[in-house]
C-alpha cells in the first residue's frame, strides 16, 4: 500500500496552465447538464412520454458508459488528451445541432432523442476519461485536491444552473433553445481546449487487449480501488433507478412545472458547490478515508429523504434530498479522483479512469429497472427500491480498507 505522507493541499498554488482546462470543463459540463436535463422534459411535455418511455430514454442516454468507456480509456493513454477532449466536444455539438433541426421540423420522437443523445453521451465519456488523466500533468501532487475541487466546482455550477436553465428554456421557449444553448457551450469548450498547452509524454502502443487487461488488473487487484469501483456500480444503479422516474413523478405526484423539475434537480448542483468548496479543507483536516466515506453515507440519507415524499409529497423535501446528495457525492468524486491520481502510474491513468467511468454502465440497468418497476408498480415503489440499493453500497464501502486511510497517499511513479 502506498505511503501516506503527502503534503497538505492548503499549501498548493495551481499553475496558470490549469486555468484553460478549468474553463473548458465549465463550458463542457454546462453543455452536458443543459442537454441532459432538457431531454426527459422534452420527452414528457412535447412527446407525451410516460414512466416506461422516460426510463428507456435514460437507458439509451447511459448505455455508452457500458460500451464506450474502455475504448475511451485506451484512446486517452494513446493520444494527446487535449485533442481527444476537443474532439469529444465537437461530436456533442454536432449531435445537439441535429436535435435542434429535428425539433424545428417536427421530426423528433423519443426514440430519435435517445439515439442522438447516445452519440452525444459518447463525447461526454471521452471528455470525462481524459480530463482527470490530464490534470496530474499540469498540477503537482500537493495541488491535486485543490485542482480536482476546482474542476468539480465547475461541474457543480453546471449541475446547479444546467437543469434550471434547461427546464426554463424548454418551458418558455422550447426544446430547440435548450439544445442550441448546449451546442454553443460545446463549441466554446472546443475553442478553449485548442489553445491548451499539454506537456509531451511518451506513449507506448501495444495490443489493445493487453492495454485493456493491464488497466483492469490494476483496479481489481488494488485493495483501495476495487471497493471504490463496486460502490460506484451500486450507487449509480440506485441513483438512476430514481432518476428514470423522477420527472413524471415530480410532474404528476409533486405537482411541479417544467421549471420546478429543473430547479429541484438543480439542487444537486447547489449541494455540489458547497461540497466542492469544502473538499480541500476537509481533506486537510480529517482522515482522507473519512472524506471518502461521506459519499456513500450521503446516498443513503438522500434516498430516505426522497422516499419520504411518497408519504409527505413536499417539493421542498425532494429538493433538500437532492441537495444532500450533491454535497456528499462531490466529496466522494474529489477524494476518489485524487486517490486514483496519486496511486496510479501516469501511463495507466486513462485506462484506470475508464474502468471507474465504466461503473456508470450500471446507469442503464438502473434506468431499465426504474422503467420496469415504474411501469408495473409506480414511481413510489422505485423510491423504496433505490433506498435499499443505497444502503447496500454504503455498507460495502464502510467495510473496505479505503475508508481507513489517514491521509492522501504518496504519488506513484510515472
Amino acid at each position: 500500500m502506498p505511503a501516506e505522507n503527502s503534503p497538505s493541499p492548503k499549501r498548493s498554488v495551481l499553475p496558470p496552465s490549469f486555468a484553460r482546462l478549468a474553463w473548458s470543463n465549465l463550458a463542457a459540463q454546462s453543455a452536458e447538464q443543459i442537454a441532459l436535463s432538457a431531454a426527459p422534459i422534452v420527452a414528457v411535455l412535447a412527446l407525451g412520454a410516460r414512466e416506461a418511455e422516460t426510463g428507456m430514454l435514460q437507458t439509451l442516454l447511459t448505455l455508452p458508459f457500458l460500451v464506450f468507456a474502455i475504448p475511451a480509456g485506451v484512446l486517452a493513454d494513446r493520444a494527446p488528451r487535449r485533442l481527444l477532449m476537443a474532439g469529444a466536444e465537437a461530436v456533442r455539438a454536432v449531435s445537439l445541432v441535429a436535435l435542434v433541426a429535428m425539433l424545428q421540423f417536427g421530426m423528433l420522437t423519443w426514440q430519435w432523442l435517445g439515439a442522438i443523445g447516445f452519440v452525444a453521451v459518447c463525447g461526454t465519456i471521452a471528455f470525462s476519461v481524459a480530463a482527470p488523466s490530464l490534470i496530474p500533468a499540469l498540477v503537482p501532487a500537493s495541488g491535486l485536491p485543490a485542482a480536482n475541487a476546482r474542476i468539480e466546482l465547475a461541474r457543480t455550477v453546471a449541475f446547479t444552473a444546467g437543469p434550471a436553465v434547461g427546464g426554463v428554456l424548454v418551458g418558455w421557449i422550447g426544446g430547440e433553445a435548450a439544445f442550441a444553448a448546449a451546442a454553443a457551450l460545446s463549441v466554446v469548450a472546443v475553442i478553449l481546449l485548442a489553445g491548451l498547452n499539454e506537456p509531451p509524454r511518451q506513449i507506448v502502443k501495444r495490443h489493445i487487449v493487453h492495454d485493456i487487461l493491464e488497466g483492469a488488473a490494476f483496479v481489481f487487484r488494488n485493495p483501495l480501488l476495487a471497493p471504490v469501483f463496486v460502490c460506484q456500480l451500486i450507487y449509480n444503479t440506485s441513483y438512476f433507478l430514481t432518476l428514470a422516474i423522477f420527472v413524471p413523478y415530480a410532474v404528476h405526484d409533486l405537482g411541479l412545472s417544467a421549471g420546478g423539475v429543473g430547479a429541484t434537480i438543480g439542487m444537486t448542483g447547489a449541494g455540489m458547490v458547497v461540497g466542492a468548496l469544502l473538499a480541500p479543507r476537509l481533506i486537510a483536516l480529517i482522515p482522507f478515508g473519512s472524506v471518502i466515506a461521506i459519499g456513500p453515507l450521503g446516498g443513503v440519507s438522500s434516498s430516505v429523504l426522497l422516499a419520504m415524499t411518497a408519504v409527505w409529497p413536499s417539493p421542498i423535501l425532494a429538493a433538500f434530498s437532492f441537495f444532500v446528495l450533491g454535497v456528499c457525492s462531490i466529496l466522494w468524486v474529489i477524494s476518489t479522483t485524487t486517490l486514483r491520481q496519486t496511486i496510479v502510474p501516469h501511463h495507466l491513468l486513462g485506462r484506470v479512469s475508464s474502468i471507474h467511468i465504466m461503473a456508470f454502465s450500471a446507469r442503464p440497468f438502473g434506468s431499465a429497472i426504474g422503467a420496469l418497476i415504474g411501469g408495473l408498480y409506480g414511481a413510489k415503489v422505485c423510491l423504496v427500491a433505490a433506498t435499499v440499493g443505497f444502503a447496500i453500497q454504503a455498507t460495502w464501502m464502510l467495510m473496505s480498507p479505503t475508508v481507513r486511510l489517514r491521509s492522501q497517499p504518496a504519488m506513484a511513479g510515472i
